[in-house]
């Protein structure tokens, strides 16, 4: 397949492949300089081609956040997984059996249901012990124990259930706030050390703060995400440049109602209405005076700024999106891109999936 990017109909979503490739590549080599694992989390592009990507570049495994996705990751050849996710009802969890039996696979808890859970369903199960990371908030102020004593209390239950297996701490910090979760970490280390209890491995996760991992003292592996693609969140965030950005989305111009607007066919169902502290809805490459200012279901409002021309009716044009994990997540394939052509189409296999 090799055909022109303007022969394709929008909206559509293109991957440039070299960009990609590069990105996984620089993320490697930091990791390898700095002395600690990679383990990438499949959500933000949801392919087993790039995840197979991935752990060639030097990864030791994928990150997971659903039960789907860590189910066609395993049927598509990847061996190694880690669920981020606390896995609660018999159905998912015996679904969570079945994945062990095919993968070496870890999962995540903070707290004693989910880990009862684990220990029942895997009670005479032809499984190896299951391998379970404590969830910790270090200041993300989602899911976690509250406190390195916390964290304690259920890696002993953990060690006390003859199927599982503790594997260690898991956290996702805030970004920006990385030097809070190491202080969070080292304090941890220090109770289960004065209680005798090994930690096997300290995982953490996070584009933003990629780049500055390697100053953490209290960390073993790291679990980026957006790192393949970037966006223009990450861009802001300092995390990439506009050059780095390997996924945007193509759009087409449908309506000129004035000098000044233009409408695309690209909307919510396209874009995502996420912000994420931007000033519009993307970044349009070579009109960048322009700003997609508001979204409907299928409609983007694009205004010009500082005398710019407007694209005309027919004209397509090329969106770094606020946040591609979400933009992925809609679509059912994405083009692979090389110098200007289309050299591929991939199904996204693990989208949509809810549990």
């Amino acid at each position: 397949m090799s055909i022109s990017i303007d022969m394709l109909d929008t909206p559509a979503v293109l991957v440039d492949i070299d960009k990609a490739q590069a990105n996984i590549d620089r993320a490697q080599d930091y990791a390898n300089t700095h002395g600690f694992c990679l383990r990438p989390h499949i959500k933000t592009h949801k392919l087993s081609w790039f995840a197979h990507k991935q752990v060639q570049a030097g990864a030791v495994g994928i990150t997971c956040q659903k039960l789907t996705e860590a189910e066609i990751m395993a049927q598509a050849g990847l061996s190694d997984i880690l669920l981020t996710y606390n896995i609660i009802g018999a159905h998912k969890l015996g679904r969570l059996v079945n994945l062990a039996r095919q993968v070496n696979l870890s999962v995540v808890a903070d707290n004693l249901p989910v880990i009862e859970g684990y220990d029942r369903v895997t009670a005479g199960a032809d499984i190896p012990a299951l391998r379970v990371f404590v969830e910790c908030d270090t200041g993300g102020n989602r899911c976690g124990v509250q406190t390195p004593h916390d964290a304690l209390t259920l890696a002993q239950r953990i060690m006390a259930a003859p199927n599982l297996c503790f594997a260690g701490l898991m956290t996702y910090p805030a970004s920006g706030k990385q030097a809070q979760a190491d202080t969070w970490l080292e304090q941890a280390r220090g109770v289960f050390d004065t209680a005798g209890v090994t930690i096997p491995a300290i995982t953490v996760g996070g584009t933003p703060d990629l780049w500055t991992a390697g100053d953490m003292r209290n960390m073993t592996e790291y679990r980026p995400g957006t790192y393949i693609y970037m966006d223009r969140s990450q861009v802001a965030a300092g995390a990439a440049t506009i050059g780095d950005c390997a996924l945007s989305v193509l759009a087409t111009v449908i309506s000129r109602p004035t000098d000044t607007r233009a409408i695309i066919d690209a909307g919510t169902k396209t874009l995502t209405s996420d912000l994420l502290g931007q000033d519009g809805y993307g970044h349009i490459i070579g009109h960048e005076d322009s700003r997609i200012t508001a979204l409907s279901e299928e409609h983007g409002t694009i205004h010009s700024g500082g005398g710019t021309s407007l694209p005309a009716i027919g004209d397509k044009v090329r969106i770094i999106p606020n946040h591609a994990c979400v933009v992925t997540n809609m679509f059912d394939h994405i083009y692979l891109v090389s110098d200007g052509k289309v050299i591929d189409r991939l199904p996204v296999i693990a989208r949509g999936g809810v549990s």
